[in-house]
C-alpha cells in the first residue's frame, strides 16, 4: 500500500500541470451538467382527489410528468396514441409511484376525429378534470400531413391541443381551480407564424416548422389566459430543456455521419426525462402560481417569452384561424 501511495505522489509530482488539468476539467464539465439539468420542483403539493390528464404520457418527460403527479395522490389519465406502449407507461407509473389510480385512454393528435372522440370519452366518464398537461409533440418529421390535411408538425403540436382543451373547457371550468399546461420550446424564440401560408406549402422546412408550432403553443396560452379570466382555470407555456428522448427520433437520423459522431459527447450533457419533467411539474403545482395566468416558464422560474409570443393581436388572429381549422368557429 506504502509502495502504491508513492508511486501515486510520484506520478503527480511528474505530471502536476496535466493532472491538474483534468481535475479542473472534470469538476468544470460535472458542475456545467448539473447547471445544464435546471430547476427542480419543491411544491409538496397533494393532488388527492384530483384528476390530471397528460398527453403523450407513455415516453420521456410525459411518463415522468404522470409519475409525479400520480405519486401526488391524483387519478392520471395517460392519453396516447399507441395503446400497447402506453399500457406498459401505466403499469409502471403504478409501480413507480405505488398509485393504481392511473388509466389509459386513446388519443392520436394527428386526427380530430380521434380528439373528439378522447374528449367525448372524459366527458362521460370523469366527474372533475383539474390538470390538463398538452405534452405530445412532433419535431422535425419529413412533410407530412395529419389525417384532416394539416401540416403535422402544426397539427399535432398546436391544433390537436387546441381542438382537445377547448372540448374540455367545461370540465375544467367546473373542476375550478384548474390548470391548463402546455409544452412549448425555446426553439418558439425563432418562430413565426405564416398565416398566409400556415400549412407551409410554398416551402417547407422542418426547422421553420416546429419552430412555427412551438410559438403557437405559447401564443394560444396567451390569448386562452385572456378567455378564461374570472373562470379559476389558469394557463401555462413552458420550455422543458434540452432532453434525451424520442422527440428528435425524425432530426437526428437526417444529419450526416459525421454530425451524429461529432454529437455523441454532448448526449452526456442533455437533460434526463426526468429533470425535463421538472418546469411541467412546476407548473402544473406549484402554489405560487395559482394566481398566474398565461405566462411563460423555463427551468422552474418564469422566463419572458420572445416578443412575438406577447403579440396579443397575433395570438387573438391564430385563435380565429385555429379555431375555423377545426371546425369549431
Amino acid at each position: 500500500m506504502q509502495d502504491f501511495t508513492k508511486a501515486v505522489k510520484e506520478f503527480v509530482e511528474e505530471h502536476y500541470t496535466g493532472v491538474t488539468v483534468v481535475l479542473v476539467t472534470g469538476v468544470g464539465l460535472f458542475a456545467l451538467r448539473r447547471w445544464l439539468a435546471g430547476g427542480v420542483c419543491r411544491s409538496k403539493a397533494r393532488l388527492d382527489g384530483k384528476t390530471v390528464l397528460i398527453t403523450g404520457a407513455n415516453t420521456g418527460i410525459g411518463k415522468e410528468t404522470a409519475v409525479d403527479m400520480a405519486k401526488r395522490g391524483a387519478r392520471v389519465i395517460l392519453a396516447c396514441r399507441d395503446m400497447g406502449r402506453a399500457n406498459k407507461a401505466a403499469e409502471e407509473v403504478r409501480k413507480r409511484s405505488g398509485n393504481d389510480n392511473v388509466v389509459v385512454k386513446m388519443l392520436d393528435l394527428n386526427s380530430l376525429r380521434s380528439v373528439r372522440a378522447l374528449a367525448k370519452d372524459v366527458q362521460k366518464t370523469e366527474d372533475r378534470l383539474n390538470i390538463l398537461i398538452n405534452n405530445a409533440g412532433i419535431m422535425m418529421c419529413p412533410h407530412w400531413r395529419t389525417e384532416d390535411g394539416f401540416e403535422m408538425q402544426f397539427g399535432v403540436n398546436h391544433l390537436g391541443h387546441f381542438l382537445l382543451t377547448n372540448l374540455l373547457l367545461d370540465l375544467l371550468k367546473k373542476s375550478a381551480p384548474s390548470r391548463i399546461v402546455n409544452v412549448s420550446s425555446l426553439a418558439h424564440e425563432s418562430g413565426k407564424i405564416h398565416f398566409d401560408d400556415i400549412n407551409l406549402e410554398k416551402n417547407y422546412e422542418t426547422l421553420v416548422s416546429y419552430r412555427q408550432s412551438k410559438l403557437a403553443n405559447v401564443l394560444f396560452t396567451r390569448e386562452l389566459a385572456t378567455r378564461l379570466k374570472d373562470t379559476g382555470v389558469t394557463t401555462y407555456a413552458l420550455h422543458p430543456g434540452v432532453i434525451r428522448t424520442e422527440l428528435g427520433r425524425h432530426f437526428f437520423p437526417s444529419l450526416p455521419l459525421w454530425k451524429r459522431i461529432l454529437a455523441i459527447p454532448f448526449v452526456y450533457f442533455l437533460k434526463s426525462p426526468w429533470q425535463g419533467a421538472q418546469t411541467t411539474i412546476y407548473c402544473a403545482v406549484d402554489e405560487s402560481l395559482k394566481n398566474t395566468s398565461g405566462l411563460y416558464y423555463s427551468d422552474c422560474a418564469l422566463k419572458e417569452a420572445a416578443p412575438q409570443a406577447r403579440d396579443d393581436a397575433a395570438a387573438r388572429r391564430l385563435w380565429n384561424l385555429s379555431a375555423s381549422m377545426v371546425g369549431l368557429a
